[in-house]
């Protein structure tokens, strides 16, 4: 069994058995773009160990769609590879990565034969679904300083830590905003004792 897999559960034998020979596993640098805006795809991700962020651009600004944890797909790269239209999404490897990319002819395979694969992919469009209502939610109602709070404590929780090495210019690409912005508002989470700013990055002290 390819290593890694065994995270992919409630899966037959026979399926584990046919994604093993149809699909690639890859080590991805961080920092490593894997889909770019304009791309046609071939091949739909699971990542099996690390993490990546799904986005897309607009005026040369990032807004970040989601992460890619461990078990988890990215369900957008599916439907664009099925319609075999140019992306309009982008995906950053954000720590060194393991993905596993299934071929999209293959998924679309399994999907009419194995009713646990669909299930599982049942499960990852409903998990995005709400993931981007809540995300469009956040944009459209809260505040920036709820937003930036938001954004920093899921930076945390995604990558296990309490300490974000985000440069302000970068947090201000993926919120839609401008680097001035968001260090007027980091001031101000700083003196609701929210964060705390130190040489190493920003800490976070209320969660």
């Amino acid at each position: 069994m390819i290593e890694g897999l065994k995270i992919i559960d409630k899966l037959s034998p026979e399926l584990l058995n046919e994604i093993e020979q149809s699909s690639i596993v890859k080590e991805v640098l961080k920092g490593t773009e894997i889909i770019r805006e304009g791309q046609y795809l071939t091949s739909v991700p699971i990542v099996l160990t690390g993490l990546i962020k799904v986005f897309t651009t607009y005026n040369e600004k990032e807004f970040l769609l989601y992460y890619l944890k461990p078990s988890e797909s990215c369900v957008l790269s599916f439907i664009i590879s099925q319609k075999q239209e140019p992306s309009k999404i982008s995906a950053r490897v954000e720590e060194d990565t393991t993905v596993l990319l299934m071929p999209y002819n293959k998924v679309t395979d399994w999907l009419n034969k194995y009713p646990e694969f669909s299930v599982m992919y049942f499960n990852q469009f409903n998990f995005r679904y709400f993931d981007l209502i809540d995300t469009l939610n956040h944009v459209l109602f809260d505040k920036l300083d709820f937003r930036l709070f938001a954004y920093l404590k899921e930076k945390a929780s995604v990558n296990n830590t309490t300490i974000i090495t985000a440069l302000h210019k970068d947090i201000a690409l993926e919120l839609g905003t401008s680097r001035e912005v968001i260090t007027r508002v980091l001031k101000k989470l700083e003196s609701e004792k929210k964060i705390i700013q130190t040489s190493q990055g920003i800490k976070i002290i209320a969660m």
